[in-house]
C-alpha cells in the first residue's frame, strides 16, 4: 500500500509541476499576446499613414504630370501656330509701320510699294496684305490701283477691312470719309453675331478715336442693338449666369484647416464650409472691382498714337481658323495656372468659352470686355467702361449669389459619433450618437459620456474572468478524486485532492489576475476613447462659434460690395454704355 502512495504522490507531483509550469506559460502568453496586440495597432497606424501618404503623393504626381503635359501641347501648339499662321506676323507688324513711315516721310513710295506687293504674294488669303497695297497706292495717288485692292480686301473681309479703313482715315484726320466706313460696318453687323473684331469698336468709343461724330453715331448705333436685346429674357440670363461664374470663381479655399475638429465630427461641414469659402468671396470681389474701377487711365495725347494701338489690337486680333487651337491653348494654359487640376481647369476654360466663339452677340461682347479682356483684346480702359455697362447683370448674379449661400448655411448643426476600435483582439463598436449644438454643451458632453458608458461598460465586462466555467471542472476532478482514491485510501485521497485543488486554485488565480489586467488595459483604452470624444466635442462647439464669427465678418462686406456695382451705373457718362472718353475741341472742330 506505501508503494502504491508513493507512487502516486510522484505522479501528483509530476501533474503539479506541469500545471505550475503552464500558468507560467500562460502568463507569458498573455503577455506577448498584449505586445502583439499593441504591435499590430502600431502596424495599423502606420499603415493607415503610409496609404495616406501614398494617395497624397500619387495625387501630387499626377497634378505635376498633367503640368508636364500641358506645357508640352503649349509649346506644340504655339509652334503650329508659328507654321500656320506665323506668315500673318509679318503683315501685321508692316501695317502700321507703313503708317508711320508715312507721318515721318523717311521711307520712298517705292520701297512701300515693293513690301505691300512682296506682303500680297507671300499671304495670298489674308484680308490684310490688299489692304496694305491699297495704302501704299494711296500714297503714290495710283487711284485704280487703290481701288481694286481695297475691293480685294473687302471681298476677303468686309467687317475687318471697314474698320480698317475708317481707323486710317480718322488717323489721317478725314473725318467724314472716317465716318462713312464707320457707317457702313455698322449697317452689314447683327447685333446677335457679332465678329471678334467688334471689340475694336469699344475700344475705339474708350479711346474717343472716332470724333464727335463717330461717337454719336455709335451711341444711337449701340444704344439701339441693346434695347433689341435686352427684350430677350434669355440673352440677359446668359449674360447673369457669366457674371455669376466670375463670382464663383473667387470662392475662396477650404477652411478645413482652421476648424480640422469640426471637419472630423460634423455632418454639416461640407455646407459650412461652403458657405464661409463663398462669403470671403465678398472682400475678394470687393478689391479686385474696386481696384479696376479706380485704376487710373491716361489717353493717349496725340490721336495717332491712339488710333495706332487700336490698329495694332485690329491686325493682331488672330482669324477663326485659329480659334480651334486658341481654345485648347487656353485650356492648357488653365491647367498650368490651376497646378495640374484638370476638373478646375475645365471649368474655367467652359466659363470663359464665348471668348472663343467666331461669333457673339452685342451683349456677351460686353461681358466677355468686362470679365476677360484679354480674350478679344481690349485695353484696361474697355474693360472699366464694360464693367459699368454689365452693372445691371453684375448685380443681379450678385444677389443671387449671396442669397444662395446665405439660405444654405445649416439650421440644426450637429457632432456625431461612431467609431470602432481594435482592443485585445476585439474590436469595440461605438454605436452612431448624434447631438445638436443647439443645446447646451454640458448636456452634449453628458449625453455622450452616458452613450459611452452603456456600450463600453458591457464590452469591459465580457473581459472579466469567468469563475464559474473554470471553477466547475475543478470541483468535478476534486469530487472523483475523493471518491475513486478514497475507496483505496482515504488519506492519500484527501491529500491528492488538496494537492490537485491547490494547484488548479493557482492557475485559476493566476488567469483572473491576467484577465483583470487585461480588463484594466481594456477599459484604461475606451476611457481614454472617451475623453478624446469628450474633447473633440469641446473643441468642435468652440470652433463653431469661431465658425459663425468669421462667418458674419465675411458677410458683413456684402453691403460695401453691393453699393460698389450699384455705383457702377455711374461709371459712364451718358445714357450709352459706352461713352468713355469726351474728345477735346481740337477734334471737334471741323
Amino acid at each position: 500500500m506505501s508503494e502504491v502512495d508513493y507512487a502516486l504522490h510522484q505522479k501528483v507531483q509530476q501533474v503539479s509541476n506541469l500545471v505550475v509550469r503552464l500558468s507560467e506559460q500562460v502568463g507569458s502568453v498573455s503577455g506577448q499576446v498584449q505586445a502583439v496586440e499593441a504591435n499590430q495597432q502600431q502596424t495599423r497606424t502606420e499603415l493607415q499613414q503610409l496609404r495616406d501618404e501614398f494617395v497624397a503623393f500619387v495625387r501630387t504626381a499626377q497634378l505635376t504630370a498633367h503640368v508636364q503635359r500641358a506645357e508640352t501641347r503649349i509649346g506644340t501648339i504655339q509652334d503650329q501656330v508659328d507654321h500656320e499662321f506665323g506668315h500673318h506676323k509679318t503683315v501685321r507688324r508692316t501695317a502700321v509701320g507703313m503708317l508711320q513711315a508715312f507721318d515721318l516721310g523717311l521711307v520712298s513710295e517705292d520701297n512701300v510699294r515693293a513690301v505691300g506687293d512682296q506682303l500680297m504674294i507671300q499671304t495670298p488669303r489674308y484680308w490684310l496684305a490688299p489692304a496694305l497695297v491699297a495704302l501704299a497706292s494711296w500714297s503714290a495717288d495710283d487711284r485704280a490701283l487703290c481701288e481694286k485692292a481695297v475691293e480685294e480686301a473687302f471681298r476677303r473681309s468686309p467687317d475687318r477691312t471697314s474698320l480698317f479703313f475708317a481707323l486710317v482715315l480718322r488717323r489721317q484726320n478725314r473725318r467724314e470719309a472716317s465716318v462713312r466706313w464707320l457707317r457702313h460696318y455698322l449697317l452689314a453687323q447683327d447685333p446677335a453675331a457679332l465678329g471678334r473684331e467688334f471689340a475694336v469698336i469699344l475700344e475705339s468709343i474708350a479711346q474717343g478715336a472716332f470724333g464727335l461724330a463717330g461717337r454719336e453715331l455709335l451711341n444711337s448705333t449701340l444704344a439701339g442693338w441693346r434695347e433689341t436685346l435686352m427684350d430677350s429674357a434669355e440673352g440677359q440670363q446668359k449674360q447673369i449666369d457669366r457674371w455669376r461664374e466670375e463670382i464663383e470663381s473667387l470662392v475662396q479655399p477650404s477652411a478645413a484647416g482652421e476648424f480640422p475638429r469640426l471637419a472630423q465630427i460634423c455632418p454639416q461641414w461640407p455646407q459650412l464650409d461652403a458657405v464661409l469659402s463663398r462669403a470671403r468671396a465678398q472682400q475678394t470681389v470687393l478689391d479686385k472691382y474696386r481696384a479696376i474701377m479706380e485704376r487710373e487711365y491716361q489717353p493717349s495725347d496725340r490721336l495717332e498714337d491712339a488710333v495706332d494701338d487700336i490698329l495694332d489690337q485690329l491686325v493682331s486680333e488672330y482669324d477663326n481658323e485659329e480659334l480651334p487651337l486658341r481654345r485648347d491653348l487656353a485650356f492648357n494654359q488653365a491647367v498650368i495656372d490651376h497646378g495640374g487640376d484638370l476638373d478646375a481647369a475645365r471649368h474655367a476654360a467652359d466659363a470663359d468659352s464665348a471668348s472663343y466663339e467666331e461669333t457673339l452677340d452685342y451683349l456677351t461682347v460686353q461681358t466677355t470686355a468686362a470679365l476677360n479682356p484679354a480674350a478679344i483684346g481690349t485695353s484696361p480702359a474697355t474693360q472699366r467702361l464694360s464693367v459699368a455697362a454689365c452693372q445691371e447683370w453684375f448685380l443681379q448674379a450678385h444677389a443671387g449669389f449671396t442669397r444662395d449661400y446665405r439660405a444654405a448655411v445649416p439650421q440644426d448643426v450637429q457632432a456625431q459619433f461612431g467609431t470602432s476600435y481594435t482592443v485585445a483582439a476585439k474590436t469595440f463598436q461605438l454605436p452612431p450618437w448624434q447631438g445638436w449644438f443647439a443645446r447646451p454643451l454640458p448636456e452634449l458632453e453628458q449625453s455622450l459620456a452616458t452613450h459611452w458608458d452603456q456600450h463600453m461598460e458591457p464590452f469591459i465586462a465580457a473581459y472579466a474572468y469567468p469563475w464559474g466555467k473554470k471553477a466547475a471542472p475543478l470541483a468535478m476532478v476534486v469530487a472523483g478524486i475523493l471518491l475513486i482514491v478514497g475507496l483505496i485510501s482515504l488519506p492519500t485521497a484527501l491529500v491528492t485532492a488538496a494537492v490537485v485543488g491547490g494547484v488548479w486554485g493557482l492557475v485559476l488565480r493566476n488567469g483572473a489576475q491576467a484577465a483583470q489586467r487585461l480588463q484594466d488595459n481594456v477599459r484604461q483604452i475606451l476611457q481614454q476613447a472617451k475623453l478624446e470624444s469628450l474633447h473633440h466635442l469641446r473643441a468642435a462647439a468652440a470652433e463653431l462659434t469661431d465658425w459663425n464669427t468669421k462667418v458674419r465678418a465675411a458677410d458683413a462686406v456684402e453691403p460695401q460690395c453691393r453699393e460698389l456695382i450699384t455705383s457702377l451705373r455711374t461709371a459712364s457718362q451718358g445714357g450709352s454704355p459706352f461713352e468713355g472718353r469726351t474728345v477735346t475741341k481740337e477734334e471737334t472742330a471741323s
